[in-house]
């Protein structure tokens, strides 16, 4: 009952579709992809609400009202039909009702796709055109952050060590599309020191198209990592795109995380390498950490800066370290940049630490990729706790890759060898599980069927002396 009311409430399953078409940025193939594997329109909304913007109205009354129609008329056919023993007037009425939430999920891409290509991209370009002229004309250092992860932490400490006796400026959150760009282009003065725009990838042609409006005077590539392969498709066409930012910088001034060794395939003469070693002749010594932070030596030629920073993992050293080395290259201090990496502290959901209940939580939910699951088990093997608990629904995007990345993933998170693994039962569940086994692990493995409940109530679950590791994050639209 609760699913034939989720289905044919005119009310609820136009907000539901809604929904679901906000959820993914009012893509048409994401949300006809996403229709078709749901099982049960009562639970798509699981982890937010919709919000009730100008668009999200419009297009919900549409719906109501598209439907609403097509059940009157449905009624009045088959009344017609019975009243003059007309079959094929009441099998059409009959169909009208039974289909009007197929029909309808449907035909309201039409004015969805409309109102695309005859508002949306005409704003866009002219957004694009108008952004181009600003960024162009912009005296500052110009940096753009491309990469599969670390971009959001990347430009938040860049922002923080420079500005602390420079005028910079950054796109803010996680706002990192060309429309978010050309906003952003709107508030600069024109006379800022440095300007840092993170490039938010997700599809062939994305960095190339970003460059061209920000033309970067400098850039930093993060890393490559299995990503958007729904997209991409391979990592091979992720790294080519990440890469052509290297068309429109001079290879002096691009510095490329190769933490990872698949990088390198994509490495050409002039770019600048960083990773826990170091960067530009500076060597990392005494890297230390824990769960109040990182510490480490930067060395070159006699002279020594002391770092210590509030980012949680050795995986941070080398972003760190290259940050220190740009802030260097454009004229801080020594003690300017030891204050400036002291100051930096953990984005929102990205190896975020806090307590709980006596417990220590790591909060690294914000989406995630196998790199990152690299680090944060690293991390959670080097801690010291009473009991250690790994939570994570797996990881989203991975294309044609998901079962060998998620056996991957399983194997990495027994190489750290939790007491407690707590799994958010979805498509990839088993292949973690099977990870797992393959990697011999002998710990409790824990399935929740229930993730908001879980997280909800999490303080009930831990004790004082656990630290927990939460990675990744699921959104409604994926199964």
């Amino acid at each position: 009952m609760r699913r034939l009311l989720a289905l044919y409430n005119i009310f609820t399953i136009s907000t539901t579709l809604v929904y679901m078409m906000q959820n993914v940025e009012y893509h048409a193939n994401a949300y006809i992809q996403w229709f078709w594997r749901v099982r049960d329109f009562s639970k798509v909304m699981q982890r937010r609400t919709l919000d009730l913007t100008k668009v999200a109205q419009l297009l919900r009354w549409t719906l109501i009202g598209g439907m609403a129609s097509e059940f009157t008329v449905g009624i009045l056919l088959i009344v017609f039909g019975v009243t003059t023993q007309n079959n094929i007037l009441l099998g059409i009425g009959v169909g009208f009702i039974v289909l009007y939430p197929w029909i309808w999920a449907h035909l309201v891409l039409a004015p969805l796709m409309l109102g695309r290509y005859l508002i949306i991209r005409p704003q866009e370009a002219k957004l694009a055109e108008d952004a181009t002229a600003v960024f162009g004309t912009h005296k500052g250092k110009r940096i753009a952050i491309v990469g599969s992860y670390g971009k959001t932490s990347m430009k938040e400490m860049l922002a923080t060590v420079l500005g602390a006796s420079l005028d910079v400026v950054a796109t803010p959150g996680n706002m990192n599309v060309l429309s978010s760009h050309a906003r952003f282009a709107k508030t600069l003065h024109g006379d800022e020191d440095v300007v840092i725009v993170e490039f938010g990838e997700g599809k062939p042609g994305d960095v190339a198209s970003f460059s061209k409006v920000v033309q970067p005077t400098h850039a930093v590539i993060t890393g490559l990592a299995p990503a958007h392969l729904d997209q991409y498709k391979t990592l091979e066409a992720a790294g080519s795109d990440i890469f052509s930012v290297t068309q429109f910088v001079s290879p002096e001034h691009i510095y490329v995380n190769v933490e990872s060794n698949v990088i390198r395939d994509f490495m050409t003469e002039g770019l600048i390498e960083y990773n826990r070693d170091g960067v530009l002749g500076w060597r990392v010594e005494s890297a230390k950490t824990d769960i109040y932070g990182t510490s480490f030596d930067l060395v070159r030629a006699g002279q020594t800066l002391k770092l210590r920073s509030s980012l949680l993992g050795l995986h941070q050293v080398g972003p760190l370290a290259v940050v220190a080395a740009i802030g260097l290259e454009f004229g801080l201090t020594p003690q300017q940049v030891e204050e400036g990496i002291a100051a930096t502290r953990p984005f929102e959901h990205r190896m975020q630490p806090y307590q709980l209940a006596g417990a220590w939580i790591i909060d690294d939910t914000y989406n995630g990729n196998i790199e990152g699951v690299r680090a944060g088990t690293k991390l959670l093997a080097d801690l010291e706790a009473k009991r250690k608990i790994y939570v994570t629904p797996g990881l989203v995007d991975q294309g044609d890759e998901v079962e060998s990345i998620h056996g991957h993933m399983g194997e990495l998170i027994a190489a750290a060898n939790p007491n407690l693994v707590v799994l958010m039962q979805n498509s990839v569940t088993g292949y973690i599980q099977a990870g797992l086994v393959a990697a011999g692990y002998k710990g409790e493995v824990l399935v929740q069927v229930d993730p908001l409940d879980f997280y909800t109530h999490l303080d009930h679950f831990v004790a004082e002396g656990d630290v927990v590791l939460m990675q990744n994050d699921w959104t409604d639209n994926y199964a």
